[in-house]
């Protein structure tokens, strides 16, 4: 698996990733009450939220750096995409895993539902940590390499501001 990961594409990604994570925690701590949000694909990452330009430079440059000097954590965040995946997929596969022999009436299927909430509660409470995991071994990396961001574009469609980080190795 490891030797999937290190593909120039994939790594490229996973440390875009982590360097948006730790660009949203950045923001966030900066902008405690600005809703924001991320997403990224091999030439860098996009953040949505009403964020100056000039803050947005400040936050990319120290978050690289912290993640530079090791502070890998940053690349893992606790409302990651990864993070509902997971959660969506254990709790869906407990729930319909309840429902299974339940019978064809609905009155059996109502009788099932408390099973099938206690095994979707309990699929939320593994997910939690599973998902980190994930994010940690999978879809981020804490570790920038070569990864240097060439270009900041500001865009504004209506009220919806985007800034375009762009990188490159």
């Amino acid at each position: 698996m490891s030797n999937l990961l290190d593909l120039p594409p994939i790594s490229r990604i996973r440390r875009n990733h982590g360097l948006e994570h730790a660009t949203l925690t950045t923001l966030a701590h900066r902008n405690p009450r600005q809703p924001m949000a991320g997403y990224s694909d091999l030439g860098g990452f996009w953040i949505i939220g009403n964020v100056e330009t000039e803050t947005m430079a400040e936050a990319v440059t120290e978050a690289l750096d912290r993640l530079r000097k090791g502070e890998q954590g940053l690349a893992v965040h606790p409302n990651c995409g990864t993070n509902f995946v997971t959660a969506g997929i254990l709790a869906g596969t407990a729930g319909a895993l309840a429902m299974l022999g339940s019978g064809k009436r609905i009155r059996d299927k109502l009788e099932r539902l408390p099973v099938a909430a206690l095994l979707a509660t309990f699929a939320l409470i593994v997910a939690q940590p599973l998902a980190l995991l994930l994010q940690a071994r999978f879809t981020t990396c804490g570790e920038p390499g070569t990864l240097a961001v060439t270009q900041i574009l500001r865009q504004e469609q209506g009220k919806l501001v985007l800034h375009r980080i762009s990188t490159r190795d």
